[in-house]
């Protein structure tokens, strides 16, 4: 499988919003998304910027100690997970996923639901670099090769430098 994958830098939140606004209007009608980084990479930012993208008003709160927060969006459910709580992916048959058909998956501390999870069509790495966040895009399977294709042909990311400079 080629591994289509797309890096950049985040000088900003905006720039982060962006992203997010660009990663909602190009992905497919079912997604699964495992967002990577440690405490303070800008997870939950960018995941609030696809929220609001896909149409979700009113507050979209973190799910840091509710471990998922669900939202209404066209073609279904988004589910927003943060999982660096749990022991395991056992653990995750109390948060009522099973029957769970989610339009999107928004998954922070992937690790930690191994197992538990569907698999990723994208995984989104962030990283702290300087005054602002580095980004890598990486498709996970052939919906995630044409979903990066997608973004790598929107003009959008050619706004974001492809390292800190």
């Amino acid at each position: 499988m080629n591994e289509a994958s797309i890096e950049g830098f985040l000088p900003d939140a905006d720039a982060t919003g962006l992203l997010g606004r660009a990663l909602a209007a190009t992905q497919p009608a079912r997604a699964v998304v495992y967002l990577h980084g440690d405490l303070g990479a800008g997870k939950s930012t960018l995941a609030r910027a696809w929220l609001r993208a896909l149409g979700v008003e009113g507050p979209i709160r973190s799910p840091t100690y509710t471990l998922v927060e669900r939202y209404q969006v066209p073609g279904g459910e988004a589910l927003h997970l943060d999982l660096y709580r749990i022991g395991g992916g056992g653990e995750l048959e109390f948060l009522g996923l099973d029957d769970a058909d989610a339009a999107l998956w928004l998954v922070e501390w992937p690790e930690r639901g191994a197992g538990g999870l569907p698999p990723a069509d994208l995984r989104v790495d962030l990283s702290v670099e300087g005054g602002g966040r580095g980004f890598r895009m990486r498709a996970m399977g052939p919906g995630g090769d044409e979903w990066v294709e997608r973004m790598r042909i929107r003009g959008d990311l050619r706004a974001f430098p492809e390292s800190n400079p």
